[in-house]
């Protein structure tokens, strides 16, 4: 698989339903913040939770850095509802509906289901920070639940990378 993102070079658009009964879109968002965007498996994934529940737990700090959060899923709105109650989820921006082209497009991996409890089709973990003239400036992609970056230091260090003019890496 290649992924076509580029770091510093403009991202795709996107555009998904929340459970904020909202159409959210990166464009709306651009030169306001930083945006990171972390798309997840989806309700049966255990792992997402505790991460989710982390990101969720620390969105003051996000906001402190600068730094908007939205989780995606291709899960239908009523898995994202069920997820968002069932690991507590209460003030990160959940959207649901991604397609299997939106999340070829942003380079995720994509599974077939392996057990009945998840959904037929859905991506792999991916987080994105980009920054406000819409270019992408960080890139974590897996094809494994449990390979997610560290989020507990991350909204320090994306004030540290702006304070210190930190440039975008792996462009060369």
């Amino acid at each position: 698989m290649r992924n076509n993102l580029i770091p510093g070079k403009k991202i795709p658009s996107l555009e998904v339903n929340t459970l904020n009964d909202t159409l959210w879109s990166i464009d709306d968002y651009l030169d306001k913040a930083k945006y990171m965007i972390v798309f997840y498996r989806g309700l049966h994934c255990p792992v997402c939770s505790d991460f989710l529940k982390q990101i969720d737990n620390q969105l003051l700090e996000y906001k402190n850095s600068n730094t908007e959060v939205i989780a995606i899923s291709m899960d239908s709105k009523e898995k994202a509802i069920k997820a968002k109650n069932k690991w507590g989820i209460t003030n990160l921006n959940i959207a649901y509906g991604l397609t299997e082209e939106k999340a070829r497009e942003w380079g995720l991996y994509i599974s077939k289901s392996i057990k009945e409890s998840e959904s037929a089709i859905f991506c792999e973990p991916g987080l994105f920070i980009i920054k406000e003239d819409g270019s992408l400036y960080l890139a974590n992609v897996s094809n494994m639940p449990w390979a997610r970056p560290d989020v507990s230091s991350l909204p320090a260090k994306l004030v540290f990378a702006e304070e210190n003019k930190y440039p975008v890496r792996g462009n060369f």
